[in-house]
Parts: C-alpha cells; sequence; structure tokens
C-alpha cells in the first residue's frame, strides 16, 4: 500500500493523513484476479438456464463494480467509498440469493470484505464480514446455523490477513519515510557542522591572523613616517616588531591549516604548546590542570585557548614579569575557568587601551561568560575568563 505524501522544508516526505489512500497495482489485479475467478464459479449450484442468466447478470454488474469501481472511489471521499460498500454488500446478497448459495457467490463477497479493510475503518470492515452471514437467513435452521458460522469463519479469516498485509505494507512505508527523513536530518547536520567549521575558521582568522597584521601595517605606517629622521635605532626596532608579528601570523595560518588537516588537540594540549613557546620568547610559563579534562563546546574551546594566547602576549609585551601561570580548572561540572597569572608590574595604560582584550571580552560576552582584570598578589596582574558548558558536548 501506498500513501500520498507532502513534502517539507527540508526535502523530506511525510505521510498525509487526511490524503486518500492508493493501493499498490499488485493489490488491485490480485482483487480482480480473485473477483474474475469467483465469477466464472458462478453457474456452480445453479439449478437452471432460467436461474442462471439472471445470476450472471447481476454478477456481471457486481464484478466490473468490483474491478473499476474499486479504482475509482479509492481515491475519493469516505463518502463513496462508504456507498461503493453498501451498493455492493446489497449486489453481493441479490447474486447470493439468486445463485442459491453458489460458492461463486461467497467468493464475491469474500472479495468485498477485503475491500473493505481497504477502504473503510476497521470497525467498517468488522461490520462488512459479520453482515455477510445474514445472507443465510433464508435457509431451514440447522442449515442456516452450519452455513452462517463456516461463511463468518471465512470472512473473519480473510478480514485478519488482509488487515495484516495492510499493516505490514504501512510499516514498510512509514519504516521508508523514517529513513528519508533521517537522510534529511543528516544533510542538515552536515550543513550545520560546515558552517560551524566556517564560522570557527572566520573567527580565528580575525583574532589571531587580522590582530598581527593590522600590528604590522601600523608598524609598517610609523616606520615609513620616520624614514626621514635621524633615529635608526628606533626605525630598526618598529622593523623588528614588524617582522616578529608577521611571524605570528604566519604561525596562525599554519595553526588553522593543521586543524583543517587532522584532529586538533584538546585544549590542555594547546595550552601547554602556548606555555612552551612563551618560555622559548623569555618569560618561564608553567601550565596548572585543575580536577578532570572533559571534552567541551569547540567554540568554548577556541574562545579559552585565544584568551590564553592574548594573555600571554600581554605579559611579553607589558608586564615585565619573570614567571607566568596558566591555571585551567575543571572543578565545575557545568563551568569553566581559566587564569593567566604573571609576577609583573600590573595594570598599565598601553595593556588598558589594547584592542585584544576587548576581543576576549567580546568572546566571552557571546557564549556568556565574562572576563576580569585583577591583581596577583603584591604585585603581577591575573586575567580571569570563565564561561559555562550546559550545551552539548563534541569532541575536539
Amino acid at each position: 500500500m501506498t500513501s500520498r505524501h507532502t513534502t517539507t522544508g527540508s526535502g523530506a516526505r511525510t505521510l498525509d493523513p487526511a490524503a486518500p489512500i492508493l493501493h499498490s497495482e499488485t493489490v488491485q489485479w490480485a482483487l480482480a484476479i480473485l473477483t474474475i475467478v469467483a465469477y466464472l464459479t458462478l453457474p456452480i449450484g445453479s439449478a437452471s438456464f432460467e436461474e442462471l442468466l439472471p445470476t450472471l447478470l447481476v454478477g456481471l454488474v457486481y464484478a466490473a463494480l468490483a474491478i473499476f469501481g474499486f479504482r475509482f472511489v479509492q481515491a475519493r471521499s469516505v463518502w463513496w467509498r462508504v456507498s461503493y460498500v453498501g451498493v455492493q454488500l446489497l449486489l453481493g446478497f441479490v447474486v447470493f440469493a439468486l445463485s442459491g448459495a453458489a460458492v461463486g457467490a461467497v467468493l464475491l463477497l469474500v472479495v468485498l470484505v477485503s475491500q473493505s479493510v481497504l477502504l473503510l475503518p476497521l470497525t467498517g470492515a468488522v461490520v462488512v464480514a459479520t453482515l455477510i452471514p445474514l445472507a443465510h437467513l433464508g435457509m431451514q435452521w440447522p442449515h442456516l446455523l452450519r452455513e452462517a458460522l463456516g461463511t463468518l469463519a471465512v470472512t473473519t479469516f480473510t478480514l485478519v490477513v488482509t488487515e495484516l498485509l495492510v499493516r505490514e505494507r504501512k510499516a514498510r512505508a512509514e519504516l521508508a519515510e523514517a529513513h528519508e527523513r533521517l537522510r534529511g536530518y543528516a544533510a542538515q547536520a552536515e550543513q550545520l557542522a560546515t558552517i560551524q567549521e566556517r564560522n570557527r575558521l572566520a573567527r580565528d582568522i580575525h583574532d589571531g591572523v587580522g590582530h598581527h597584521l593590522t600590528v604590522v601595517q601600523m608598524l609598517l605606517q610609523a616606520a615609513r613616517a620616520m624614514i626621514g629622521t635621524a633615529d635608526p635605532e628606533r626605525l630598526d626596532s618598529m622593523l623588528a616588531k614588524a617582522h616578529s608579528q608577521s611571524g605570528q601570523a604566519l604561525a596562525e595560518v599554519r595553526r588553522s591549516v593543521a586543524a583543517l588537516r587532522e584532529p586538533r588537540p584538546t585544549l590542555p594540549d594547546s595550552l601547554q604548546t602556548l606555555a612552551v613557546e612563551a618560555t622559548l620568547a623569555g618569560v618561564p610559563t608553567r601550565l596548572e590542570v585543575l580536577g578532570s579534562p572533559r571534552a567541551v563546546r569547540a567554540e568554548i574551546d577556541e574562545s579559552l585557548f585565544r584568551a590564553a594566547q592574548e594573555g600571554l602576549t600581554n605579559v611579553r609585551k607589558h608586564a615585565d614579569a619573570t614567571e607566568t601561570t596558566l591555571v585551567l580548572d575543571y572543578r565545575d561540572a557545568h563551568q569553566l575557568r581559566l587564569e593567566v597569572r604573571d609576577d609583573g608590574r600590573g595594570f598599565s595604560e598601553q595593556l588598558q587601551a589594547g584592542f585584544g582584550l576587548t576581543g576576549v571580552r567580546e568572546r566571552m560576552a557571546s557564549l556568556g561568560g565574562r572576563m576580569s582584570l585583577g591583581a596577583a598578589g603584591e604585585k603581577g596582574l591575573t586575567l580571569v575568563v570563565e564561561v559555562r558548558d550546559d550545551g552539548p558536548r563534541a569532541d575536539r
């Protein structure tokens, strides 16, 4: 059995319960063949030609309706289908009476039971199967009981078998629809993952490469303005800083490309790499991990990494620190905390005027987190970022 479908915005088709049911060609041909066989057996049981002729004529009308009328009404409203079953039930009783309860007449009524299951609600089909044995009411009592019970058994068996076939076909149609819907969901999930990855890369380029290239541009502009002056040492210092910033931009590009080619490292591993790089740059840095590391959403992972990167960059540029500590705290099951502590000079105007911390604060705000700066003991500074992780997690 096949059903009419509607198409959703995602491209998946869904069953429309209000649409009329169209049964497969196989079902229609099977019922048509059974109807023809039943009609051809009508002469069996007829006592004379006078009885046979009207039986065949009415039976022919019944058979024509059973073959062609069924195809017509199955696509119409329920009232068309109820009317069809009522007319066929009446004609079937007439054929049964004219043929003298011939086997062919019983078979024609059995066809009607199958059609009733396909056209009507189950309750309506049960009513039809129960009414058919009443065709024996004109018989003598002993024969009436035997024949009626036999016919009831046949109609009940036909009803049950047809209903099981209908349910099996419906289950297969629903299963196919569910598979199609799942394919649509998988395509949507893949598209969403692609968009999220593009957005992540865009943020990486903006916050990483974009930051370094902006600094390079500013340094080169300042250097060009000083070319005509007699301060070569300052000019050389600016060019050296520009060279350093361009190298960091190149490193960011390589990191992004590596992230596309291979699985990204965990956040503790990424922070350990930052600590090693900061140590090699002249500021001894160590990493402390509190609690048990766990997988978090990719955007949280990336934002904490960027915050640590910005914090270490500020320590190297402005703090004059002798030691830096990165603290990654997993102890709260619903919140992550990252600290960048140094023993340097503390607050400075250059630090507060920079764009890097503004970017970190905006990243945290977009995730529902926060960023703060505070003193680290008697001297030094602590950058703290905190963000909740209540959403679905994704392995890096």
